[in-house]
């Protein structure tokens, strides 16, 4: 980084455009390539994505698998060649198949997440566009807006009303204004009032900047690196993480022991080393984070079909979790499409000169877009001929009005509309219907009573004040004093045609909807009432100022409207349901959401939202809809659902088969399977687990919220484990004691029964209902089928023989596949009754 510019808010704008090389119409775009090519992109930290070399030797990093290939390799040095070149083998294709796998999931996801990048409006080639903030460099010319998230550390050359919330870098509470005026190279942060920084966002006005520092050489950047933050974690990768932990510790005992007895019945070294190896990867859930990430990508994919885009994956887990969901109404509950339904003086009267003066106001406004000014401008057109705009506050969340300074031939005014608490806090005066000018004092109660009257039949009001100016002057917001209330602008914003199926749809799921909104009780309670709610119960904005923690704890879970609710009361309300013990999703778009929606178990934003609110977001809705909402719950919850159905089989069967192996060989005077042998059954049965992500679920598995539940999870593995090590130790007396076998046919008529009973099991398993009243996936039901098959004609092809494998009886398959067919039967019972007793 050029050290020039480490004080470059003492820096004229004309010397940093100098230096930059750049103009005030900003790089062209053969600049900005080179730029990107030199700084690198506008990133604090590498994209997640890897590679695709990086991804493929991942497959192969744990180190039981590194301790395999070593020991193959020592077979490989001691002349045991086809031994060693078979495992070697199996473990690549293992390696191979994960591999393909996250591959694909990854380049899916990296797509989706495209759909939703954060762009910045920039000058290139002299005209303003929209790109990827992640292609801004340094020397970028750029505008931002209410809302918008400071891409770069940068230098303001224009800016008008702009205040900046800085609370990221500099603690500070509330926004900071800023000016366009060069200070001294001392100057601290939280004083660089000419300066806007990265992740900074922008709460109220406009400007345009000159950037200056762009990714890691950033002040956020600087933070960032030395605090190294990552991510908290979810309830589901805490529940990953302990589950796999718990495994390892089990492997890690169990092969230890298995290596330990068999050396010490004088056995081979390195035969007993590689059977306590395979055994270890046999135990090891080593494609559980290929499973998952199959699952969640396979599940974003679903539900980007549905219109919802997942931004962070682990967060599927916590949007299947959810049984709150935190709303504002408009365009969520409502149509979003505001119409006007009437401009009135103060008796209540239409009133021209009050839509002329809001249309005024709405079409002179350079702000951010949004629905009310449209709704004006859309009513009705106006003749605004002779009338010119020479000056504009901007629209904030913390006065809420907008001001524009107008010029109409000799007279000079300021129209303000906002909300009416608001506007009437800034007027001393009022106009009467004959238009005359008396004080607002003497009728404060009349427009009060008017208000009411609006807010009870469900419209939103807006007030609308003027006040003359002596001469065509700039304005800022001390001259939003003295003014004249002029009358009021009444809204309608009417609710979805489907609102109260989707709400109902909601409940059938589990998910209670919750309305916090700005807007006055009133129209809340009337709204709540077209929507068929029932037993509203609100609490205002003030009354919750006055309320304790405590008893905001205890009420939180009826109250189900929270109306005239200031910005940072959003975040007191969301984290009172969570310490309440629920999970929350908060769905926000504005500026002010940004807290609540990290606030929330699960943020959810739409396309549309400001910058802050939808990079905060886990989930973004491409349609402001609550019946998107509800597909997405249904497919979170079924990702979730598959997800749990891996570690189940990866629990059952699978580790019983393995703990069964390990104990028989203390008690035979061979190994029970060859560590090829136990390789290839571990691979077989990777098989159908891999088709999971495709898997049908259950009504039942999604009508309710499900939490990740590691006690349940261990009371399974248990359970199902040792049920399934009871048909091992009667499938090896029957071998040994009944048909009296030799050592070739015990190691077959063992794959036979350990591969079919761990593919079959799946099907059990997967379900809470019989398995044949649970309809599986096709691709799951062709998978088990094909490996069961492969599997009983494996001994009569030369493969088989390669794996050491002979032929069997007509007998013993009749045999075996009995217990096969008991064994599931068992299962059945041992499911209804686990699922009796253990709620999950």
């Amino acid at each position: 980084m050029d050290q020039s510019f480490l004080s470059f808010w003492s820096i004229s704008s004309s010397d940093l455009l100098k230096k930059l090389q750049t103009k005030v119409s900003g790089l062209t775009t053969f600049d900005a390539k080179s730029r990107l090519a030199t700084y690198g992109a506008n990133r604090l930290k590498p994209p997640k994505h890897s590679d695709a070399f990086t991804l493929l030797i991942s497959q192969f990093k744990s180190p039981i698998i590194l301790i395999l290939i070593f020991a193959t390799a020592l077979s490989l040095f001691l002349h045991n060649i086809v031994d060693a070149s078979i495992i070697l083998t199996i473990v690549v294709i293992s390696g191979l198949l994960g591999f393909w796998q996250e591959y694909g999931a990854s380049n899916a996801i990296a797509k989706l997440l495209a759909i939703v990048q954060i762009k910045a409006a920039v000058f290139r080639d002299g005209k303003q566009k929209e790109i990827p903030v992640e292609e801004i460099v340094p020397g970028d010319i750029i505008m931002l807006n209410a809302g918008d998230i400071v891409p770069g550390d940068c230098l303001l050359l224009e800016s008008k009303d702009l205040f900046v919330d800085e609370a990221m870098l500099t603690g500070e509470t509330y926004p900071v204004e800023k000016t366009v005026a060069p200070l001294s190279a001392d100057t601290a942060l939280a004083q660089r009032t000419n300066s806007v920084w990265m992740g900074t966002h922008i709460v109220s006005g406009n400007a345009k900047a000159l950037v200056i520092l762009t990714g890691t050489n950033t002040e956020f950047g600087k933070v960032s690196e030395r605090l190294k933050l990552k991510e908290p974690e979810t309830e589901f990768e805490r529940g990953i993480r302990r589950f796999g932990y718990f495994l390892g510790e089990v492997t890690l005992i169990l092969v230890i022991a298995i290596f330990g007895i068999n050396v010490y019945l004088a056995r081979p070294v390195l035969d007993s080393f590689l059977f306590s190896l395979a055994l270890a990867v046999g135990l090891t859930p080593q494609l559980l984070p290929a499973i998952i990430s199959i699952n969640l990508a396979h599940g974003a994919k679903k539900m980007a079909e549905k219109k919802v885009i997942v931004k962070r994956l682990a967060s599927i887990e916590n949007f299947g979790s959810m049984n709150i969901i935190c709303s504002d109404k408009t365009g969520t509950l409502t149509e979003g499409i505001v119409q006007v339904e009437a401009a009135l003086d103060v008796n209540g009267n239409e009133n021209e000169k009050v839509f002329l003066f809001a249309y005024l106001n709405a079409f002179y406004e350079t702000g951010f877009t949004n629905p009310i000014d449209q709704a004006i401008l859309k009513h009705r057109k106006t003749d605004l001929a002779g009338y010119k705009k020479h000056d504009e506050i901007p629209y904030d969340f913390l006065r809420k009005r907008l001001s524009i300074a107008v010029t109409h031939g000799d007279a000079h005014f300021i129209v303000t509309k906002g909300a009416l608490t608001n506007i009437l806090d800034v007027c001393s005066t009022v106009e009467t219907k004959e238009g005359s000018v008396v004080k607002i004092a003497s009728i404060q109660k009349q427009i009060q009573k008017h208000f009411e009257e609006f807010s009870n039949q469900g419209f939103r009001t807006l007030g609308i004040a003027y006040k003359n100016l002596p001469s065509e002057s700039a304005i800022n917001k001390s001259d939003e004093a003295d003014m004249t209330f002029l009358g009021f602008l009444t809204l309608f914003d009417p609710p979805k045609a489907n609102i109260a199926d989707t709400i109902a749809s909601l409940k059938q799921l589990g998910v209670s909807l919750k309305v916090i909104t700005g807007d006055n009780h009133l129209v809340a309670a009337n709204l709540s009432k077209q929507m068929g709610l029932t037993d509203t119960q609100i609490i205002t904005g003030p009354e919750l100022h006055k309320m304790s923690d405590g008893a905001l704890l205890r009420r939180v879970d009826v109250v189900n409207i929270f109306a005239e609710i200031e910005p940072n009361q959003k975040e007191r309300i969301i984290l009172a349901m969570r310490k309440a013990g629920n999970v929350v999703g908060y769905m926000g778009d504005g500026i002010n959401d940004a807290s609540a929606l990290h606030a929330a178990d699960v943020g959810i934003s739409v396309d549309t939202a400001a910058d802050v609110a939808k990079d905060a977001a886990d989930i973004v809705l491409l349609e402001k809809d609550l019946g998107v909402l509800v597909e997405g719950v249904r497919e979170g919850r079924t990702t979730f659902a598959n997800t749990l159905k891996y570690v189940f089989m990866a629990t059952s069967a699978n580790f019983g088969n393995m703990f069964s192996m390990a104990g028989v060989s203390l008690f035979i005077p061979f190994l029970p399977l060859l560590p090829k042998q136990i390789l290839l059954t571990n691979l077989m049965t990777d098989f159908p687990e891999m088709t999971i992500a495709t898997d049908n679920v259950d009504g039942e598995m999604i009508d309710h919220p499900r939490r990740w539940d590691i006690k349940a999870i261990r009371k399974f593995m248990i359970t199902f484990g040792l049920l399934s090590s009871v048909f091992d130790f009667v499938t090896f007396g029957l071998l040994l004691l009944v048909l009296h076998v030799n050592e070739g046919q015990f190691r077959t008529g063992w794959f036979l029964e350990s591969v079919i009973s761990a593919s079959m099991i799946v099907l059990v398993i997967r379900s809470k209902k019989p398995f044949f009243k649970s309809k599986p996936g096709k691709y799951l039901l062709m998978a088990t089928l094909s490996i069961s098959v492969i599997t009983i004609l494996l001994p009569f092809t030369p493969l088989g023989t390669l794996f050491g494998f002979t032929a069997l009886s007509l007998t013993t398959y009749l045999f075996l596949l009995l217990i096969v067919a008991a064994y599931i039967a068992a299962a059945e019972v041992t499911k209804t009754i686990f699922y009796k007793r253990v709620k999950f």
